[in-house]
């Protein structure tokens, strides 16, 4: 049986479909944290960042995309993201900033960072693509997920999910020795 070429071009459009997909269920599980509405905030971020980095991975993960033009074609009305940082930051109130290596390559300089500014600058980054994709213009969203993701959001998505992980693991672990000790009685003795 004779192999089958496949067009690299329909292996690029089903990945943007699934980025597609992606970038629209990270969007809506952010700006549903950011309204407040939800379950827990912690361990819904931690899954978002964590399934936004395996997005972000597959697209570091190919050969550059390169779009079809020299100049990217107007996405059309990008939305102020202000009002979905600030809800962010009320979400975050007392977790939201953390301490941030810039570099870790070549420095080692510390410098502030933000888990509602890294959501926001995300969730910017992934609709900026989507408008791209939703005009039917697939190659230049890819364009666009895989230079933002390797340029910014995807350094940006796993300092946040450093810091979150971080914030799980001192929510869940700095408990009383003496609270502790009395559970693992009750869990040993019923």
């Amino acid at each position: 049986m004779p192999e089958q070429d496949t067009d690299p071009r329909d292996d690029l459009k089903t990945l943007a479909e699934e980025t597609a997909r992606d970038a629209v269920d990270f969007i809506g599980a952010v700006r549903g944290i950011a309204s407040g509405a939800g379950p827990e905030s912690l361990p819904l971020l931690l899954l978002v960042l964590s399934q936004v980095q395996v997005t972000g991975a597959r697209l570091g993960a190919i050969q550059d995309v390169l779009p079809v033009e020299r100049f990217e074609p107007d996405p059309g009305r990008e939305d102020d993201q202000d009002a979905l940082r600030t809800s962010l930051a009320n979400v975050l109130e007392g977790l939201d900033d953390y301490a941030d290596l810039i570099d870790p390559l070549t420095s080692v300089e510390v410098g502030r960072g933000s888990v509602s500014d890294d959501l926001t600058g995300i969730v910017s980054a992934l609709e900026h693509g989507l408008a791209h994709y939703e005009r039917g213009r697939p190659v230049e969203a890819m364009w666009w997920w895989q230079f933002s993701y390797l340029s910014e959001w995807g350094v940006r998505a796993s300092a946040a999910l450093r810091a979150v992980l971080t914030i799980m693991g001192h929510v869940r672990l700095d408990a009383d020795e003496d609270t502790v000790a009395d559970a693992e009685f009750d869990a040993l003795h019923p």
